[in-house]
């Protein structure tokens, strides 16, 4: 049983605000991805390190551009997406959005986000997942429970036909 139906084809450009819109990252954006990242390195440790070990304190250009090739396919492959957040002329990387199968119990879907800018999500986001996706308990993590009540919950289970997720980046 995969998490997603067969048939669900995932958005590709989303729009955000009227400068602003989400697409699924790819390798090539490695250079608006890296210096961002490393730039936000403390404030995203303080999100993601207890949880993914994200974003290591050494991560070079290479180690990153493979991490964003591995997102690339698993979006392609439907095992877990990760929206990057742009300008219009993709020019500027503001954040990202991530689209996770379950690694814990309790929801069909965990869902996350940062941005470095302005551009607030928080609403956004929510919407979005009810508009365009197809589930019907999906967790916020970091919103709707911190990630340290995530860590603590049991594991989801090796059921799914899908691969667990790696950390973001």
């Amino acid at each position: 049983m995969s998490w997603l139906p067969a048939d669900f084809v995932h958005p590709t450009t989303v729009p955000v605000t009227a400068d602003r819109h989400l697409r699924p990252i790819r390798a090539t954006d490695v250079d608006l991805d890296h210096p961002l990242v490393m730039g936000a390195r403390e404030k995203l440790w303080a999100v993601y390190g207890e949880a993914w070990g994200w974003p290591p304190e050494t991560m070079t250009y290479e180690q990153d551009r493979d991490d964003l090739a591995r997102h690339e396919r698993e979006a392609e492959e439907h095992e877990s997406f990760n929206y990057a957040l742009f300008n219009s002329d993709e020019t500027e990387l503001f954040g990202c959005v991530y689209v996770d199968p379950p690694r814990k119990v309790g929801g069909d879907a965990e869902i996350s986000w940062w941005t470095e800018d302005d551009t607030d999500l928080d609403s956004f986001v929510p919407a979005w997942i009810a508009r365009a996706w197809p589930f019907t308990e999906p967790r916020y993590v970091g919103r709707d429970l911190t990630w340290t009540e995530w860590i603590a919950l049991p594991d989801a289970g090796t059921d799914r036909s899908v691969t667990t997720p790696r950390a973001p980046d």
